[in-house]
């Protein structure tokens, strides 16, 4: 089952009081990134976020979903109308995300 856009649109206005989230349709789901860092994403008309330690710490009786077949578990978010608890959670958990991969150029032929 795809998300829908309205769980989207939902969710980025929930986490609209921090600048840089954005998202990017994949297969049907969105991946969410937070200042260019991939943080989660929507998954079923899920909220799911990488389990790092300071989501974990923020969610202790967070339940561990997978996004789809194969992938690795995610924190669910179970709060999601809980704006503040959002902004917080992201800003947390960006100290922790690694940096966005520098995309090689590609040589160009002459």
């Amino acid at each position: 089952m795809a998300s829908s856009k309205d769980y989207l649109d939902f969710i980025l206005e929930q986490l609209s009081d921090l600048e840089g989230v954005s998202c990017r349709p994949m297969m049907g789901e969105y991946i969410l990134y937070y200042r260019g860092r991939i943080i989660g994403g929507i998954y079923d008309d899920r909220f799911l976020v990488k389990p790092v330690k300071s989501a974990l710490a923020m969610m202790p009786e967070a339940i561990m979903e997978l996004p789809y077949e194969g992938a690795k578990a995610m924190l669910l978010i179970d709060s999601v109308d809980n704006k503040e608890f959002l902004t917080e959670l992201l800003k947390a958990m960006s100290e922790e995300l690694s940096e966005p991969k520098k995309r090689k150029q590609s040589a160009k032929t002459q």
